[in-house]
């Protein structure tokens, strides 16, 4: 694939500069300019030539020819607005607005149960301390896999029991939880380790483990725990988000936990586990209506 970032247009760097002076991610920025490159690739013209049914033309393309999944054509609009309609002060609401957006299907997070937790926790990483701490980090703070990667050791406040999470998805940074349990292994990991920046160093010490490294200690630790896949390390952040509803914890507070920016996000946790659903008795079931029945 083409880089896209080497050797840009001025018109390009420009579009990168906007994003990037408007505190758009690192990952979103690569992303809506591929998406425009891609238009412009496609007409062989530059954007800034390109009309509004031009575009309309595009979008379709990406719909109904390349069959693009709803979350594809989302970032497509998404990369549209910003570059036309933000950046190049164009009026392209009116033609956005005729585009229906595409729904994604709605997702109930796959999780593991809290006794499932502490076996992969036990069992899974018995004999690796590493494996134990960083999987334990992931699951106690409810981390992104590369939120884990990137803790360094400053981050960790044990006299507040709380760890910031310095590189977060969209640069917002965020406390979270850090439990007693997770500063015992924490502890006994540093005094094994010593790292010396980042708490998971990678081959070189000032650098952070990779992400492929994060999910292979997870899948590691699955099979050695024989646990069912549950889709991947980020199950263990869709875990930690409905523990700490079933177990009473306001959903705005989860919300700040996770670093959503929407409430509406972290409401699709607010799913009842099949095994949470078997331990629920109905209210009828609270009812003495024995004897009455007995009366008869």
């Amino acid at each position: 694939m083409k880089n896209i970032h080497s050797n840009p247009t001025p018109l390009r760097q420009k579009f990168i500069e906007y994003l990037t002076l408007n505190r758009k991610a690192e990952r979103t920025v690569h992303c809506y300019v591929s998406f425009v490159y891609s238009l412009a690739k496609h007409y062989r013209r530059s954007p800034d030539l390109l009309s509004h049914d031009d575009i309309q033309h595009w979008l379709y393309h990406l719909i109904a020819e390349r069959k693009q999944a709803p979350s594809t054509v989302n970032l497509a609009i998404n990369a549209v607005r910003s570059f036309y309609g933000k950046m190049l002060q164009q009026n392209i609401e009116p033609l956005l607005h005729r585009i229906k957006r595409p729904r994604r299907p709605a997702r109930v997070p796959r999780l593991y149960s809290m006794a499932e937790i502490e076996k992969l926790l036990t069992v899974g990483t018995e004999g690796n301390l590493r494996a134990r701490a960083f999987l334990s980090c992931v699951y106690g703070g409810g981390l992104r896999l590369s939120e884990a990667t990137h803790i360094q050791i400053k981050d960790l406040d044990g006299a507040r029991h709380r760890l910031l999470v310095s590189h977060p998805k969209g640069g917002r940074q965020r406390y979270t939880l850090l439990s007693d349990n997770l500063l015992v292994v924490l502890r006994d990991y540093y005094r094994q380790v010593h790292p010396r920046t980042f708490l998971f160093p990678g081959v070189e010490p000032l650098v952070p483990i990779n992400k492929g490294t994060g999910q292979s200690i997870f899948y590691g630790a699955v099979a050695k725990a024989g646990l069912p896949d549950r889709g991947g390390i980020h199950c263990l952040r869709h875990s930690f988000a409905t523990h700490c509803l079933e177990n009473g914890i306001e959903i705005t507070v989860v919300q700040r936990l996770l670093g959503h920016a929407s409430l509406h996000t972290t409401a699709g946790y607010l799913h009842v586990r099949a095994e949470r659903l078997a331990q629920i008795q109905s209210p009828l079931g609270l009812l003495d209506l024995k004897s009455d029945l007995l009366d008869r």
